[in-house]
């Protein structure tokens, strides 16, 4: 009988391999037979391959390091490492067996001793005992799996892959010589019928029986070349992970498994970073047409990811999401690349001779320059490859040094569904753009399977974030404020969030967080966002004091993505910051006007800032409250029309305080009660010297398109100034009361006329004027109730009937409640 003959008669279904996070502890080790078991009890035509126990081989590593140094200080470390195992197989082994099992494991530790003390005695760990030393993991653990599971299934056998898989002499990679490989391991299960072997991974020999290693990730090859040996019908890759996920969940929480998907995108994912399988499983799987399937050791009920010919049935215009961390551009630049043949292949071919592994390549159409990207391990050695091949044109000046940009990342969008799809790549910049990351690289092959963009390391896992969220539509979608200033606007605001926040969740799928919150004392910050029920007794705990500077730089490094900046004081130290909060991409919601009524030049930056990096300032509540006042400007001006014309009743609490000035009342107990009712500032002279009715009124005809500077607009007081250099509030009011006589006389005088007194601003032909007028019932002024603002627009369009907009326009709560539509209307727009 040939064995070709014999597989058909003895086959192997499954192949299973169990990684070294499945295998950490002997809990863990439990947990795994048990899978084991039901499988065999399943089918028992089946093959197990197991990794190392968890961190062993990094241990082993460092322990040849340590020995390397001609020193016994690995003894210690060694001792850890025996025990681990010996913990193990007293945990594990039946008594029965147990005696017999620790003679066997004691002599494969006395092989380990002994190969440490020949590195501590020659003081080398070449490539070649590196891999003598790293086999000792894989061996301990399938060994002490073996003499655990015999007494459930007494057909198992521990197997040492290096008597199946032969390599050459390639140490700590090696190549596998799969016709001599595929041999044996027919031979094997031809010789060994019937048995459930527990294959060591990641270990093979050369043909000198020298011991050599697959590379990191060389488990999920062993069992991919025994199952395409056999020709299984799947091979099972368990890991600690519900599968191969959209994004490492490790940096996107919202990350979920892909049930399936094509070898391709398997392919791409794990070139790309993904670490639940490695790119040379998928090969040997890939030539014999045999599915692989990542199951999770943990959760075993969980389906998992299925890897096949047909890539995923999911709607999603792309896979997954995977990354490199870290990696270095190079770029080799200069007019002696343009049309000059052979030039690509001098440059890889220097790169190839030093063993450099080129990550990914991007080429410019002009051909002027050429980038590429390596481990940040090969950077100085490709660096000095290619200024060694293209020195003559360097001394010639036709070609640039070779330019290097460090701390880099690499993000790839991985989807068979991308191909001939419009928009993708506009989708993928757009929400990178919107979020700040400046894409550094792109590369899209003509397969159209992945687009790979290189961003800065410190944006890798916003990159990362941002991508999902564009892509997959996760079930929440995030923003995440950093508000300044908890007065009487921000505290509302904060109540606001908290009472809608099933509202935005339920309706729009959005979930605003306040990551930051300040107020002129303190600071504090949470990346998982402030619990808004306690944010006063929170930020009243908080020990950092406030430091605008130190605010910003914290949320900036924090780099979290759909940032939005919220500024409810009127400081001007808040103000002076946006524009370089602006300049990093981060939009601003704000009531403060100090920015826009500033110096013109200050106010034409911040629109410049906004426009060049496509970020949103949001600060229709500088003027009106809630009314669309400015947005209604803005239209207009955008329409075409000129604005010719702005009378406007812009203080809610001056609006207040003439409205009620009615006979018989007394001014100075008006503005107190003006203040009582939180209609004025803590100080009232704010309100009522004009400034704040100026500094909108300047905000209006700088949105109409007049480069008005403050100086430009006069105030007429309407109060004498020996009111507003009081020493106090208190003394203000004391000052104040001497002159409600005055201004009830003047009340009186426009009454007998018909006519009521309003606080005015008006501007036309390039002059503004803020001051007290007395106003008929013919005027649209004159009914007026209330903190209402009204405003009356002239415009080309409106010449002969004005533009009316009226409503109430002061108040904490219409504030609030404008800065919080703002700030929905910027999460909406993220997630669009």
């Amino acid at each position: 009988m040939s064995m070709s003959d014999h597989q058909n008669r003895f086959a192997v279904d499954r192949v299973l391999k169990f990684g070294g996070t499945s295998v950490g502890t002997p809990v863990r080790i439990k947990s795994v037979i048990e899978i084991i078991k039901k499988a065999y009890a399943d089918s028992p035509h089946i093959a197990v391959t197991v990794s190392a126990f968890g961190g062993i081989t990094d241990r082993l590593i460092a322990l040849g390091k340590i020995a390397s140094r001609g020193k016994d200080d690995y003894q210690n470390e060694l001792a850890e490492v025996i025990e681990c195992h010996k913990i193990s197989a007293n945990t594990l082994i039946p008594q029965e067996r147990l005696l017999e099992a620790l003679k066997t494991l004691d002599q494969t530790l006395s092989e380990l001793r002994k190969v440490l003390e020949g590195v501590s005695l020659i003081k080398e760990l070449s490539p070649k005992t590196l891999d003598l030393l790293m086999s000792f993991g894989e061996r301990l653990s399938a060994f002490i799996i073996v003499e655990a599971i015999l007494p459930d299934i007494s057909q198992a056998r521990f197997l040492d892959a290096r008597d199946l898989i032969k390599t050459d002499r390639t140490f700590g990679k090696a190549r596998v010589d799969f016709k001599e490989t595929n041999k044996n391991i027919l031979k094997y299960f031809y010789d060994f019928p019937g048995v459930l072997p527990i294959i060591t991974g990641f270990i093979g020999s050369s043909k000198e029986n020298e011991t050599t290693t697959l590379g990191r990730g060389g488990s999920d090859y062993t069992a991919a070349i025994i199952g395409a040996a056999l020709n299984v019908n799947v091979i099972e890759i368990w890991t600690d992970v519900n599968g191969v996920m959209t994004a490492d969940p490790r940096k996107e929480p919202c990350a979920f498994s892909i049930p399936e998907m094509s070898y391709k995108e398997a392919m791409e994912m794990s070139y790309f970073g993904a670490k639940v399988i490695h790119p040379p499983t998928i090969v040997p799987a890939l030539e014999k047409n045999i599915p692989l399937l990542i199951k999770n050791s943990f959760s075993p009920e969980v389906s998992g990811t299925w890897i096949g010919t047909v890539s995923s049935k999911s709607e999603s215009l792309i896979c997954g999401i995977s990354t490199i961390d870290d990696v270095v551009l190079l770029c080799l630049q200069g007019t002696g690349i343009v049309g000059v043949c052979g030039m690509a292949k001098r440059l890889f071919g220097a790169l190839a001779e030093k063993g450099i592994n080129i990550i990914l390549i991007s080429q410019g159409s002009s051909e002027h320059s050429i980038c590429l990207a390596v481990s940040p391990s090969f950077a100085d050695i490709a660096k000095e490859a290619i200024e060694s091949e293209f020195a003559l044109e360097m001394q010639a000046n036709i070609i640039d040094e070779v330019a290097i940009e460090q701390n880099l990342s690499v993000v790839a969008v991985v989807g068979e569904n991308m191909r001939g799809a419009p928009g993708i790549a506009g989708k993928l910049f757009g929400a990178l753009g919107k979020n700040g990351i400046n894409v550094i690289a792109i590369i899209q092959g003509s397969s159209e399977l992945n687009i790979t963009v290189v961003v800065k390391k410190e944006d890798g896992v916003k990159a990362v974030r941002v991508v999902h969220e564009a892509f997959f539509l996760s079930p929440r979608k995030n923003l995440n404020v950093f508000l300044v200033g908890v007065g009487l606007i921000g505290s509302t605001l904060l109540k606001k969030l908290e009472s809608h926040a099933q509202i935005l969740h339920d309706e729009y799928s959005l979930d605003i967080r306040v990551i930051g919150l300040a107020n002129s004392r303190a600071m504090t910050f949470d990346p998982q966002g402030i619990k808004l029920k306690e944010w006063s007794a929170i930020l009243g705990r908080a020990s950092e004091k406030m430091d605008v500077k130190v605010f910003i730089e914290r949320m900036m490094h924090l780099n979290l993505i759909n940032t939005v900046f919220v500024d409810c004081t009127s400081d001007q130290d808040v103000s002076d910051a946006y524009e370089a909060i602006l300049q990093a991409r981060i939009p601003i919601v704000t009531p403060n006007k100090k920015a826009n009524s500033g110096r013109y030049e200050n106010y034409e930056k911040l629109k410049r800032v906004t426009t060049k990096n496509g970020t949103k300032f949001l600060y229709g509540s500088n003027v009106g409250a809630g009314l669309p006042i400015i947005s209604t400007i803005n239209e207009l001006v955008r329409s075409g029309d000129k604005i010719l014309k702005v009378e406007a009743i812009l203080s809610g609490t001056l609006s207040y305080l003439f409205n009620s000035f009615t006979e018989g009342k007394v001014f100075s107990e008006e503005v107190r009660e003006a203040q009582m009712k939180g209609y004025t500032e803590p100080d009232p002279r704010d309100d009522l010297n004009g400034m704040d009715v100026a500094r909108k009124l300047l905000i209006l005809a700088r949105e109409s398109d007049y480069p008005l500077e403050m100086d430009d607009i006069v105030i007429q007081r309407i109060l004498p100034e020996n009111c507003f250099n009081a020493s106090s509030v208190d003394d203000f009011y004391v000052k104040l009361k001497s002159h409600d006589e005055q201004l009830a006389v003047k009340r009186r005088e426009v009454q007998k006329e018909g006519k009521v007194l309003r606080f005015i601003a008006k501007f036309e032909k390039g002059q503004g004027d803020v001051s007290l007028q007395a106003v008929g019932p013919e005027h649209p002024f004159y009914n007026l109730s209330g903190t209402d603002n009204i405003i009356a627009i002239t415009s080309e369009f409106y010449r002969e009937n004005p533009l009316i907009i009226k409503g109430q326009g002061a108040g904490a709560e219409v504030t609030a409640g404008k800065v919080l539509t703002d700030i929905i209307r910027l999460g909406l727009d993220h997630i669009s």
